[in-house]
């Protein structure tokens, strides 16, 4: 297990922070699917993904579920003795900074072709796995696949020049 962590450890945990954008829910997505792989490594079939296809797809599962579990959570109303004790502990700064990232992501998203950004936006933003997404959208899972794998490479280009453009604020 140990093994397995330290070689995958911080991949899991990059793919876990770009989908909750939260460094504490990302621990938490890959610690379980760590407990998950533990408990489940019977169910491991090596002929139909290698341990890091499966090991990614456990941890963006429990990504998705934590993404959806903080929705619920944060639609549901506060009762009114918390509502106005109420903080995020999050300084001016972060804020501002998190607010550019998520911009400059969707500058991103904008530049790509409507397929590989409607794919992209179904399942990291509405959590639809790429089977969901093949029957949803009528496509085969081929295509679902590719249209994914180029928007993601598209859009990582995008995001990275665009991080070019802001190093000389980052200065400031």
């Amino acid at each position: 297990m140990a093994e397995l962590y330290d070689r995958y450890g911080a991949a899991s945990y990059s793919l876990a922070r770009r989908v909750l954008r939260d460094p504490q829910l990302a621990e938490d997505a890959v610690q379980e699917a760590f407990v998950g792989v533990w408990r489940g490594a019977a169910r491991f079939v090596p002929e139909r993904a290698s341990v890091a296809t499966w090991l990614m797809t456990l941890v963006h599962r429990r990504a998705i579920d934590l993404v959806r579990r903080e929705e619920r959570r944060r639609t549901e109303p506060l009762p009114e003795a918390f509502a106005d004790s109420r903080s995020d502990g999050a300084s001016a700064a972060d804020a501002v900074w998190r607010r550019l990232e998520r911009e400059q992501v969707q500058d991103a998203l904008a530049k790509l072709p409507d397929q590989q950004r409607e794919t992209l936006e179904l399942a990291y933003y509405g959590g639809f796995s790429q089977s969901e997404l093949a029957d949803r959208l009528g496509r085969p899972i081929g295509t679902i696949k590719s249209q994914m794998h180029s928007g993601l490479s598209r859009l990582r280009e995008l995001v990275e020049a665009g991080a070019g453009k802001e190093k000389s604020w980052k200065t400031i």
